[in-house]
């Protein structure tokens, strides 16, 4: 039973979000240069849609908007349990220099001219040698302290910082601007298949299922060590379970930020602090959140495309701010 929440308003919320979620992405597959109706998509299920419309719907559209769902929740969730790892409600999932390993290893990859899957391989290997650089550095300085990890992230994404400054500076022209797309985020070429989703839906119900866990661990570890938790062990899987996230996300749609650090911050301030509330519903936020944002940025300067992290600045920021004004002061 969630004691600080009344059932009925649960309800509504958790009914509303999932409207959001469905509205989201119904519209993102009626929406692109070729135009498809409700109509169609019933079509589609039965097999009765033309050709034309059923290659739209079959390579482009719902895998876009599939990738940009899981995506979108996976970066929520990883944001959650980052904040709790670094008990610091403005943590997001890149803070510890994962997406800077993620994004040289990409840049490497488009430097040399190869993509599909060399893209995302590279980019998977730039986040697991930057997950195992923050691992080893803040294991040899001193343990899993908030300090020790804050500031190990830093300067592991100072070094990533340089070496992605440096490729920018010595690629050719021509490649810069993909180098550019990427790290602002770029769905365009997205997909996920079963591993994707089972990752975020393993995540989901391993959180779900140590929600009373971190509960206790955000006000502290002397008090969550008082109250059986083993601390070193659950930070140590927060710290894996939200690199594991956090590298699938970016080796999917390149570097959307904000997504990962407003969702979950924004969700609190609105009451959802409990995280048995936190967690679903910043899978659901999240994901429909990126939707969204894709949605526009796929349609607002069509046929030329926008790169998704910007688009989802342009509408988390001031949402975030109107939200944080008419929150109360704590």
């Amino acid at each position: 039973m969630i004691d600080t929440h009344p059932r009925r308003l649960f309800a509504v919320a958790a009914l509303a979000a999932t409207l959001a979620a469905t509205l989201a992405g119904l519209t993102s597959l009626l929406s692109g240069s070729v135009a498809i109706d409700a109509s169609d998509l019933l079509a589609y299920l039965d097999g009765s849609l033309p050709a034309l419309e059923t290659q739209v719907l079959a390579d482009i559209r719902i895998p876009r908007t599939l990738a940009a769902f899981v995506t979108g929740a996976a970066l929520a969730l990883a944001g959650v349990l980052m904040q709790v790892l670094l008990r610091n409600p403005l943590a997001d999932p890149y803070i510890l220099g994962l997406s800077g390993g993620a994004a040289v290893g990409a840049l490497v990859s488009i430097t040399l001219g190869v993509g599909g899957w060399w893209l995302s391989g590279s980019a998977f290997s730039g986040a697991l040698i930057s997950v195992a650089l923050v691992f080893g550095i803040a294991s040899r300085a001193g343990g899993w302290s908030t300090t020790h990890l804050l500031l190990t992230g830093v300067v592991v994404s100072a070094g990533w910082g340089a070496l992605i400054n440096l490729l920018l500076a010595t690629s050719a022209s021509t490649s810069v601007q993909g180098m550019l797309f990427w790290l602002m985020g770029d769905l365009s070429q997205s997909h996920v298949g079963g591993p994707h989703v089972a990752l975020l839906l393993l995540g989901a119900l391993l959180s779900l299922r140590g929600a009373r866990t971190l509960n206790v661990l955000v006000r502290g570890d002397l008090l969550a060590a008082s109250l059986g938790v083993s601390v070193p062990h659950v930070r140590l899987a927060l710290f894996f379970g939200a690199s594991a996230l956090t590298a699938m996300a970016v080796t999917t749609a390149g570097s959307i930020g904000f997504v990962g650090l407003v969702v979950p911050h924004m969700l609190r301030l609105l009451g959802a602090r409990d995280h048995r509330l936190l967690i679903p519903f910043s899978l659901l936020v999240g994901g429909t959140l990126l939707v969204i944002a894709d949605t526009l940025a796929r349609t607002l300067l069509a046929p030329q495309q926008l790169p998704v992290g910007v688009i989802t600045a342009l509408i988390g920021v001031p949402s975030f701010i109107a939200i944080l004004r008419s929150s109360p002061q704590r």
